[in-house]
């Protein structure tokens, strides 16, 4: 199908059912985190053993994202698409009817390997259906998915573990993946060049340890501490191998993930701001549920009602915030979302014991209004200067990023909240009167005090360190300049180039 034929008429009905799996496999991966108490008390495992839930599945998208490159050139996006929603949909399936841990383990890891192409499929499927003045309003679109997904999974997890059992979290996913897959069987085309070219083993070894080794150490330094040998092995294994991988990748005509696409300069800063941005997002992701359930006392079900109005505002305002980007490009966008966010992170750093529920409401959903203008247009305008045939490297790199720097996002806050929490308590405790924990539930009572006091303190410093880590982003999307086609901008036109047999015309980067 050629590519001005695309242009010209979007496969919407396509489009539409690629949006249909990746939400359903993005709202999987968020939706068992509230379950797994119930899990560890039905077969009895601990706490340690049941985060490989969560944590394993993280770390096969870690593994497979960067190989995505590889496999959307390779074969059909049909034929991945379909292979990808056979694995989740029998992931799913197996999952829901688990008699044992290890076989919900297992089936856990398989609903992953098919989700980990879903994102960068989509995104590349997009990317060749639309013109560049155009992907704005898609990518908009797109945030629905990106945003909204993993936004309401804790909510309705919350609501299905009170009234159900937790495989009902499988029970109601499966039958969106089986219409999906077998939708896709009949309907979907191929509209994504392919090119003969062959997987390097030692780059997907490479690949594997690295992002891997990061993914799993960062993930894993705020609940073992970065004095575990686990953690600084891992880590230390997996910087080696990415660097290992890099020079791999550079000396190759062929690469696995293209490196040389950080080049060009708008999508080298697009995936700056996006890494910084991923870091300091993932404060609110983290740090509210421990001071609204931890120290309030809300229960799972309320507090995913708290932030389900964000959710919402921030899937209704993604096609909006697309629209914008087609018409006034990114860095506007991007520095009015930056300041609501600053403002709003900063506001987080406030909080107290007694903090209105709707005020947490209210600062919560604001903030996800300020995010939602951020994140889509700054991909976006980076993505549009890539060549077209460097899309599914642009798209698999940025997924691969934001993997990681979700990681360490999650790593650097905890440790920073545990470690004011310790201090916190350590002074508190010195400045309690002997007199008064003179009996044995004044003594439980000052330290339940001591503990709630010095855990916020704790998360109001966490949100601190990361409304610096959002004004970083904020001076850096000064520097965002708005791409262009040749075709909106005359005077800097340049000859059409043949790349695999489709033409295509290189975008170019001017002051927005």
């Amino acid at each position: 199908m050629e590519i001005n034929k695309l242009h010209e008429k979007p496969p919407y009905g396509m489009i539409a059912i690629l949006f249909i799996g990746a939400f359903v496999s993005i709202l999987n991966e968020t939706l068992l985190n509230v379950a797994l108490p119930s899990i560890m008390e039905e077969f009895e495992v601990k706490a340690t053993a049941v985060q490989w839930l969560s944590t394993g599945y993280m770390l096969i998208n870690g593994i497979l994202i960067p190989a995505s490159a590889f496999f959307i050139q390779r074969f059909t996006n049909k034929s991945l698409f379909i292979t990808a929603m056979t694995l989740f949909t029998i992931g799913t399936l197996t999952a829901s009817l688990a008699p044992s841990f290890g076989v919900l383990l297992a089936a856990r890891m398989i609903q992953a390997s098919g989700s980990a192409v879903m994102m960068p499929l989509l995104m590349n499927v997009m990317l060749t259906a639309f013109p560049v003045e155009k992907r704005g309003a898609a990518m908009g679109t797109f945030g629905l998915v990106m945003i909204v997904a993993p936004a309401i999974g804790p909510t309705l997890s919350g609501w299905v573990i009170e009234h159900y059992s937790w495989r009902t979290l499988f029970d109601i996913v499966l039958p969106f993946a089986i219409f999906t897959l077998l939708y896709s069987i009949f309907k979907l085309k191929n509209i994504t060049p392919q090119r003969n070219i062959k997987l390097d083993i030692l780059s997907i070894i490479l690949s594997s340890l690295g992002f891997g080794g990061l993914l799993y150490g960062f993930s894993t330094a705020g609940e073992n501490g970065w004095n575990d040998p686990l953690v600084y092995g891992t880590i230390a294994i997996g910087a080696i191998s990415v660097i290992g991988l890099i020079i791999r990748q550079l000396n190759m005509d062929d690469p696995m993930l293209e490196f040389r696409i950080f080049k060009y300069p708008m999508f080298a800063l697009s995936s700056t701001i996006s890494i910084v941005l991923a870091i300091a997002m993932f404060s609110g992701m983290i740090l509210m549920p421990i001071y609204i359930q931890t120290i309030r006392g809300i229960s799972p079900m309320d507090s995913g009602l708290l932030m389900l109005p964000g959710a919402i505002l921030m899937g209704i305002m993604s096609p909006i915030t697309g629209r914008l980007f087609d018409k006034y490009g990114a860095r506007l966008l991007a520095l009015i979302g930056l300041t609501i966010t600053i403002a709003t992170t900063y506001s987080f750093s406030r909080l107290s014991l007694d903090t209105s529920y709707g005020t947490i409401m209210l600062i919560y959903t604001v903030r996800m209004f300020g995010m939602s203008m951020v994140m889509m247009p700054i991909m976006t305008n980076g993505l549009n200067q890539l060549p077209m045939k460097d899309n599914p490297h642009g798209t698999a790199m940025n997924n691969t990023l934001q993997q990681v720097s979700g990681a360490i996002g999650s790593a650097l806050l905890i440790t920073v909240m545990n470690n004011r929490t310790e201090t916190k308590a350590t002074e508190l405790s010195a400045a309690v009167d002997p007199n008064a924990v003179a009996t044995t539930q004044a003594a439980a009572e000052v330290q339940a005090d001591i503990l709630n006091q010095s855990m916020l303190s704790g998360i109001n410093f966490s949100f601190l360190v990361s409304t610096f880590i959002a004004i970083l982003a904020f001076v850096l999307a000064f520097f965002i300049k708005r791409v262009h086609t040749p075709t909106t901008n005359p005077e800097q036109k340049e000859p059409e180039k043949e790349t695999d047999g489709i033409l295509t015309q290189p975008a170019v980067a001017t002051e927005s």
